[in-house]
C-alpha cells in the first residue's frame, strides 16, 4: 500500500514537472530521479521556508502551489530587487544551493504553499547528469553577471552621465540614406553628384545594393588628378575597395574597434543579405564619446614626437573608462585597449625608425604576454622582442647590435608613454629576445624538448606572441613551427598542464575565499595570479594541443572547445567566469590606482558587495572546473 502511494505521488510529480521549464525539456530518466528523490512539504501562510539565518542551504525548492515572497536579508543590496514574489513552477535559492552556503534572501510563504524539496546532494548530482538542468542553473549565474554589470553602470553613472551607449546598434547611427552610384558610372557624373549633394564621398554598389567600393576626395586627388585618369573612365577604376562592412545589428563599439584596428574612417553598414543600409563615420562615433576615437587615433597617427603621444596614452585610459562605465564587457574592453595601445606602440616604432635604417631587412616587432594575447588592462608593463632575417653575407651579430640599439630607444619611449620597463627584462633590447627566425625556432624546440621549470615559465610568456610591426610573415612562420612542435610533444603538454595546476583558485573549505596566500598582502586576493592566470594557462595548453593559431584566451577556449567537441554551454560558463574576473581587475585598477601610476590586482573580497562576492566565488568554481578537465585530459596526479 505504501509503495503504491509513493508511485502515485511520483506520477503526480512527473505530471507537474512536465508543465514547467526546464523540466519540460529534461530526459525521462532525469525527471524520474527528481520525482523519486524530492519530497513535498507544506508551509502555512506566514511561515519561513528558508532564510539567511538557517545556515547552509540543504534543499532546492520548487513551488508546487501557493506563493512565496523573497525578501533580501540585511541592508546590503545584492540583487536588483528587494522583494520578489514567486509562484508555482518557480524555484529557489539556486545560487545558495549551488555554492553550498546560506541564502542571502528570506523566503516566506505568503499563502498556504506546497514545495518540492530536493536534497542539495541530489541537486548537484542532477546538475551533472542533466544537461538541460545544468544549462538552466548556468544561465542563472549568467543572469547574476548581468545584474553585476548593471550595478557597475550605476556606480559610474554620475561620472559618465553625458555619455551615450556604445551598445547602440549601427542601424540607428550615421547616415541612413548614403549616396550610391554603380561601378560603371563615369567619373564626371559621379563628381557632379558629389558636388550637387555637397558630400565628400559616395558608395559604389551593384544593382543589388551590395557595396563594392568607396570613392572619396582623397581618391579624386590620388587616383584621378595625379594619375591623369580621364573623367570618362568608370568610377570602379578609381574607387577604393570596400574594406570594412558590418551588419546593422553590430554595435557602435564593434565599429569603433574595427576602425581603430584597420585605420579606416568609415564603416559600410549592411543588412543580413549584404545590401547597403547606411554609412557610419568616425564623426558619428565621436558624437557618442566625450573623449573620441577620432581625436585619439588622429593624435597618435600625427604625433611628431613622444611628448605628443603622452596625452594620447592618457586619452586611451579615459576612453576605456567611459566604455567601462557604459557596461562594455571585459573581453571587448581589453581588446579595445590593446588595439589602441598597438597603434601607439607602432607610432613609437615609426618615430624611432627615422633614426635607425633597416631598409632591405626583413624583421618584425613582437608583443608577448597580455599584449600578445590582446588582453591588456589598465595596468601593463612591456613584454616585447624582435625577430629578423639576416641577409646573405651579412654578419648576424653586427645586425643584432643595430636592432638592440634601436630597441633600447623604443623601450625607453614606451616607458615614457606609460608602459613601464619589464622588471624581468623581457624586452627587445635584451639580446636574449632579439633573435633571427632560426634562433627563435631553436629556442622554442629546446623549451619543448626539455620542459624544465624555466622553460615552462618562458613558454607561458613567449608562446603568446603577436607581431605588431614589420614583416608579419616571420611571426606566422614562428607560429606554424611552434604548433607543429607542441602538438607532437605530449610530454611537453603534460608538463605544461602540471605547471598550470600548481596554482589553485582561492576557494576555502570553511570560508568563501582564502585571503592569506600572499604573505605581504594579508586579507587580499591577487586576481591575476589566482584568477585570470588559471584560465589563460589552460587556454594556452588546449590551443597548442589543437593547433589554434589565435593567442587571445577567450578565442583559444572557444576554438579549442569546438575541436574537442566540448559542450557550448559549459565553455560559456567558463568564459563568463574569466570575463567577470577581468572586469573586476579593470574596475579595481581604475578606482584604486593613483593617477599616473600602475594599479595592481589585489582585491579585498570583504569590500565587494554581496552580489559580486557570489559571482566571484562562482567564477573561481569555473576555474576549478576547467582545471579538473585539464587534470583528467593530461592524467596529472
Amino acid at each position: 500500500m505504501r509503495q503504491e502511494g509513493r508511485r502515485r505521488v511520483a506520477g503526480n510529480t512527473l505530471t507537474f514537472l512536465k508543465k514547467h521549464a526546464p523540466f519540460d525539456k529534461m530526459s525521462a530518466d532525469a525527471l524520474q530521479r527528481f520525482a523519486e528523490q524530492a519530497q513535498i512539504a507544506f508551509y502555512p501562510a506566514g511561515s519561513e521556508i528558508v532564510g539567511a539565518a538557517s545556515g547552509n542551504v540543504r534543499f532546492f525548492y520548487l513551488i508546487e502551489s501557493g506563493k512565496v515572497q523573497a525578501r533580501q536579508a540585511g541592508e546590503v543590496t545584492v540583487t536588483e530587487y528587494s522583494i520578489l514574489s514567486l509562484g508555482a513552477g518557480e524555484s529557489f535559492p539556486i545560487g545558495a544551493v549551488t555554492a553550498g552556503r546560506p541564502s542571502t534572501n528570506n523566503y516566506v510563504a505568503v499563502e498556504d504553499t506546497f514545495c518540492y524539496q530536493l536534497p542539495a546532494e541530489d541537486f548537484m548530482a542532477l546538475m551533472v547528469s542533466s544537461p538541460e538542468f545544468n544549462l538552466f542553473c548556468t544561465q542563472y549565474i549568467a543572469s547574476l553577471l548581468d545584474q553585476s554589470r548593471r550595478q557597475l553602470q550605476l556606480q559610474f553613472a554620475q561620472k559618465a552621465s553625458e555619455q551615450q551607449t556604445l551598445n547602440s546598434p549601427l542601424a540607428g547611427i550615421g547616415s541612413r540614406s548614403p549616396v550610391i552610384v554603380g561601378p560603371e558610372t563615369p567619373l564626371r557624373a559621379a563628381l557632379e553628384i558629389m558636388s550637387q549633394a555637397g558630400i565628400g564621398s559616395l558608395v559604389v554598389a551593384g544593382e543589388d545594393r551590395k557595396p563594392v567600393g568607396v570613392f572619396t576626395r582623397s581618391d579624386l586627388l590620388d587616383r584621378v588628378v595625379l594619375a591623369d585618369r580621364p573623367l570618362t573612365a568608370p568610377i570602379s577604376e578609381a574607387m577604393s575597395a570596400a574594406r570594412l562592412c558590418l551588419d546593422e545589428n553590430a554595435t557602435a563599439y564593434d565599429a569603433m574597434l574595427a576602425m581603430a584596428s584597420q585605420g579606416v574612417r568609415h564603416v559600410l553598414v549592411t543588412d543580413a543579405e549584404g545590401r547597403l543600409t547606411g554609412v557610419v563615420s568616425e564623426r558619428d562615433l565621436f558624437s557618442l564619446q566625450r573623449v573620441g576615437l577620432r581625436q585619439i587615433r588622429q593624435s597618435i597617427d600625427s604625433a611628431h614626437d613622444v611628448e605628443a603621444l603622452l596625452q594620447s596614452a592618457a586619452d586611451v585610459r579615459q576612453l576605456a573608462f567611459n566604455m567601462l562605465a557604459q557596461g562594455i564587457g571585459a573581453e571587448q574592453l581589453t581588446q579595445f585597449i590593446s588595439a589602441l595601445n598597438d597603434a601607439l606602440t607602432r607610432r613609437v616604432i615609426q618615430l624611432n625608425l627615422e633614426k635607425h635604417n633597416f631598409d632591405g631587412i626583413e624583421w618584425a616587432w613582437l608583443a608577448f604576454g597580455s599584449e600578445g594575447r590582446d588582453e591588456q588592462t589598465f595596468s601593463t608593463d612591456q613584454d616585447n622582442g624582435i625577430v629578423f632575417a639576416c641577409p646573405d653575407g651579412a654578419a648576424v651579430d653586427a645586425l643584432r647590435q643595430r636592432f638592440l640599439t634601436f630597441a633600447l630607444d623604443v623601450n625607453k619611449d614606451l616607458d615614457r608613454c606609460g608602459f613601464p620597463l619589464c622588471k624581468g627584462n623581457i624586452m627587445a633590447s635584451n639580446p636574449q629576445w632579439c633573435l633571427t627566425l632560426g634562433e627563435w625556432k631553436t629556442q622554442f624546440s629546446k623549451w619543448i624538448r626539455m620542459p624544465e621549470p624555466t622553460a615552462l615559465l618562458n613558454a607561458t610568456i613567449f608562446f603568446d606572441f603577436r607581431p605588431l610591426y614589420g614583416k608579419h610573415e616571420l611571426a606566422d612562420n614562428m607560429r606554424r613551427f611552434l604548433l607543429e612542435q607542441a602538438a607532437a610533444s605530449p610530454i611537453f603538454l603534460q608538463s605544461m598542464a602540471r605547471n598550470a595546476l600548481d596554482v589553485a583558485p582561492p576557494l576555502g573549505k570553511l570560508r568563501d575565499f582564502l585571503t592569506d596566500l600572499e604573505p605581504d598582502h594579508p586579507g587580499k586576493i591577487d586576481l591575476k595570479k589566482y584568477g585570470s592566470r588559471i584560465f589563460v594557462d589552460v587556454a594556452r595548453i588546449y590551443a597548442l594541443a589543437t593547433g589554434v593559431h589565435n593567442t587571445n584566451s577567450v578565442q583559444r577556449l572557444r576554438l579549442a572547445s569546438q575541436r574537442l567537441a566540448a559542450r557550448g554551454e559549459e565553455i560559456n560558463a567558463v568564459l563568463d567566469g574569466l570575463n567577470f574576473i577581468q572586469l573586476l581587475r579593470l574596475q579595481h585598477q581604475y578606482l584604486e590606482g593613483e593617477p599616473g601610476s600602475q594599479g595592481d590586482n589585489l582585491i579585498d573580497p570583504d569590500k565587494l558587495n554581496e552580489l559580486d562576492r557570489r559571482i566571484l566565488k562562482e567564477s573561481f568554481r569555473q576555474a576549478r572546473k576547467i582545471q579538473s578537465r585539464l587534470k583528467l585530459d593530461y592524467q596529472v596526479n
